[in-house]
């Protein structure tokens, strides 16, 4: 059956013919004729017309006898192909120029060695479409296409073309040829249900109109439509599509303005002519009247026909087809032209007559290599599979005011062009054009993951369903949706949120910091105030209270706490290799001398008390030479351990992780040999706890002469000082845990210092008058 724009294609191979017959310079010695013929996509119908074709029983288009006179070529318009065909069928294949199939599988020049066509192949509109989601950031869509040729092949030219891409297909539905109602319902569910919002399509106009009028019946509103140039500009959809189908983005064909064809379109009618069948029934299809015919016995069941009626008034005319027509018709004629100019002989004609069966093959040849340019201005010619240059113009369906959709063009596609230029988008006459365009719709598998994350795919699903893992520490990733995250260079770590590597913040306990200038106020003040009772004691050094604490035990205790206090200052700022070394040696040596004094104190005291009884000996054991001895044998031992220590394995500057995992370093002095820190540690604690124990028997003194007292309780101090050093040292991060190590010493040597010389110097400085021999000798 033909349609009103089945009709106009017609129309339109007619002007044509008739437009190259006018012409002078274009087969000026021969004229073009017409016939066509309707499958109406019937297996009957075509056989009919293929008998037809063969037989040469057609009837012509004008209502006149078909004949084949001398000098007269036949051009057919067969409906059912929407091509244009060569009459040689007779005794050779026919030569097809199609304007309406655009199956890529017609480019087999195997299967189909005579075919070509003015339509673009669907190669190229599969190209188009992902380039358009591409550009979009759609890349989870899905795709619905139709049983057949068309769509089977388009989905498959689409597939193809998605490989490598970042566009990934959530489900591929097609469309039965028998329109069954739950099947159609059932995919319209699938589409719903998906993340996808994006629909890519490829099917015919018959089988998209089922699909789509059961959308618009369930006001599916959400879905971005990706048209093709089988419906992308039909306004048939458009006028009962309502908001369902607003925003549509398609592929149109071409659209040109053919000089005087509008005109002509618009202009014929039935009357003053003999009524033909064919015009007869598309003008009441166009029109929705009838006309009256003599044996018409029934009432009309609508308005009757005129045949006044005007055509302009049924919308746009389908140029973008039409221009297919007008190409394919005067490729013909201008191989027809090319053959015919070729050197005499070997032309189509011999002896007046018209060559049929050797000419077919000839002619294939001039169709192929036809080259010229149309009285549109485009250049025309067909590549080796028989196609032409792909140009498709983009078309969004913009709902206006009143509620109509408008096909606007909002870009192209040219194949001919480079990839950077070959597709176009307008974005901003989309968003001038239709507001909501402001906010493109998402259809995406998986949100985009922010820098400083990476992508790992979800098993068993497509690549475009990932999940956003944060990168590792030291490690980056700066971009967006990025698939694997970068290593920091040396010296080099990743920021919190993982974005850049910024360098290594080096850490140390230094003279800057508040911790560090508190700890160095300690120390100084500590040694300073070591010296101002050293001064003090040697200013009364002929009293009887310094006399009788034996004073050069008490000068060398407070000598070493000197060095104890100012042993603290090398454990503050950077580590270097002499730091490392002396702040340990030091530090051992100094207190070791320290605890020797105050062992050999308590002895002292303790002896001499015990001295006392009648008969006992026992203090010529412990005169100043045998103190000196014993105070130097106690410090040698350490001397001895902090050399070997040096020599085998000193302590070094190292690194450390600080409390960001690696944003920090932290430098430390490493001990180098565990055992000889351990030694030197567990033998200033053997020191510290004899000297408790001895103090502590010796806590009942006289009450003028109670020393022991205060020694215990300067023991209890250091003791408790180290005890909790442990765990806190251990415990610590980063620099803090030389701030301990710093405290503890601090600490120690501050109750050293306070609970043996405080109570003598208040005596010595402020009570003068009890620092007098009797009262050293009172009870």
């Amino acid at each position: 059956m033909w349609t009103l724009f089945s009709y106009r294609w017609l129309l339109t191979m007619i002007f044509t013919v008739e437009e190259i017959n006018r012409d002078p310079a274009l087969l000026p010695n021969l004229t073009l004729g017409y016939l066509a013929a309707d499958s109406c996509l019937a297996e009957g119908s075509t056989l009919s017309a293929a008998l037809a074709m063969v037989t040469g029983q057609e009837e012509a288009v004008t209502g006149e006898q078909s004949f084949f006179p001398q000098k007269q070529m036949l051009v057919k318009l067969m409906k059912c192909d929407f091509s244009i065909s060569l009459f040689f069928c007779l005794c050779a294949p026919c030569l097809q120029v199609s304007y309406f199939a655009s199956c890529a599988c017609l480019s087999d020049r195997t299967r189909f060695p005579t075919f070509l066509r003015t339509i673009p192949s669907d190669a190229f509109q599969a190209k188009a479409i992902v380039h358009l989601l591409s550009l979009m950031g759609w890349s989870w869509v899905g795709v619905v296409s139709g049983d057949d040729a068309y769509g089977i092949s388009g989905v498959q030219l689409l597939l193809k073309e998605l490989e490598g891409s970042d566009v990934c297909i959530d489900y591929l539905e097609v469309i039965p040829k028998s329109h069954t109602l739950s099947k159609i319902r059932r995919i319209i569910e699938r589409i719903q249900s998906s993340k996808a919002r994006v629909v890519v399509t490829f099917a015919i106009s018959p089988d998209m109109e089922v699909l789509l009028r059961e959308v618009v019946k369930q006001n599916v509103t959400d879905r971005q439509w990706i048209a093709t140039e089988a419906w992308s500009t039909s306004s048939h959809y458009s006028s009962w599509s309502g908001i369902s189908l607003a925003g549509t983005l398609g592929f149109a064909l071409r659209q040109v303005d053919i000089q005087g064809l509008g005109f002509y379109l618009t202009q014929l009618s039935p009357g003053g002519q003999q009524m033909q069948p064919l015009t007869q029934t598309v003008w009441e299809e166009m029109f929705g009247c009838k006309f009256v015919v003599e044996s018409q016995t029934n009432p009309l069941s609508g308005p009757q026909c005129t045949g006044l009626e005007k055509m302009e008034s049924q919308g746009e005319l389908y140029f973008d087809v039409i221009y297919n027509v007008y190409k394919a018709v005067y490729a013909i004629a201008n191989a027809i032209h090319d053959m015919l100019i070729c050197q005499p002989g070997k032309g189509p004609f011999k002896n007046g007559e018209f060559v049929w069966i050797y000419s077919s093959w000839q002619l294939l040849h001039y169709l192929k290599s036809v080259n010229f340019t149309t009285p549109v201005g485009e250049l025309l010619y067909f590549d080796e599979n028989g196609d032409v240059s792909a140009s498709y113009d983009i078309i969004n369906w913009h709902v206006g005011p009143e509620g109509k959709v408008a096909f606007v063009k909002v870009g192209q596609f040219d194949a001919a062009s480079t990839q950077e230029r070959g597709f176009q988008l307008d974005t901003n006459k989309l968003m001038e054009i239709s507001p909501s365009a402001l906010q493109v719709p998402v259809s995406v598998c998986s949100e985009s993951c922010p820098p400083g994350t990476r992508k790992a795919v979800q098993k068993g699903k497509p690549v475009c369903c990932y999940d956003c893992i944060p990168c590792a520490t030291g490690e980056i990733s700066n971009a967006t949706d990025s698939t694997e995250c970068n290593k920091c260079p040396e010296r080099f770590w990743s920021s919190t949120d993982r974005t850049v590597c910024v360098p290594i913040q080096v850490e140390f306990l230094s003279f800057r910091d508040n911790m560090g200038i508190v700890l160095s106020v300690l120390s100084v003040a500590g040694a300073t105030l070591t010296g101002t009772i050293l001064a003090a004691f040697f200013h009364h050094r002929d009293t009887p209270l310094v006399r009788a604490n034996n004073s050069e035990l008490s000068f060398l205790l407070l000598i070493s706490l000197e060095l104890c206090f100012l042993c603290a200052l090398p454990f503050i700022g950077r580590p270097v290799p002499w730091s490392c070394m002396l702040r340990h040696t030091l530090f051992g040596i100094s207190f070791v001398v320290c605890l020797a004094c105050v062992l050999s104190k308590t002895v002292v005291v303790l002896v001499a008390f015990r001295a006392t009884l009648p008969g006992s000996n026992v203090m010529r054991y412990f005169g100043p030479f045998q103190q000196k001895a014993g105070i130097f044998l106690c410090t040698l031992v350490q001397v001895v351990v902090c050399v070997l220590w040096l020599v085998l394995a000193p302590p070094v500057p190292t690194e450390s992780a600080g409390g960001e995992l690696g944003a920090r370093v932290v430098l430390l002095c490493a001990v180098g040999s565990v055992a000889g820190f351990t030694l030197v540690l567990g033998y200033i604690s053997l020191l510290a706890g004899v000297c408790f124990i001895m103090a502590f028997l010796a806590r009942k003194l006289p009450e003028n002469f109670n020393e022991a007292k205060f020694i215990t309780f300067s023991m209890l101090i250091f003791c408790a000082v180290w005890i909790a050093f442990v765990p806190a040292y251990v415990s610590s991060p980063g620099k803090y845990t030389v701030a301990v190590e710093v405290f503890a010493i601090l600490a120690s040597s501050y109750g050293l210092l306070l609970c043996i010389f405080a109570p003598k110097c208040y005596i010595i400085l402020l009570r003068p008058e009890k620092n007098l021999k009797k009262n050293m000798m009172a009870k």
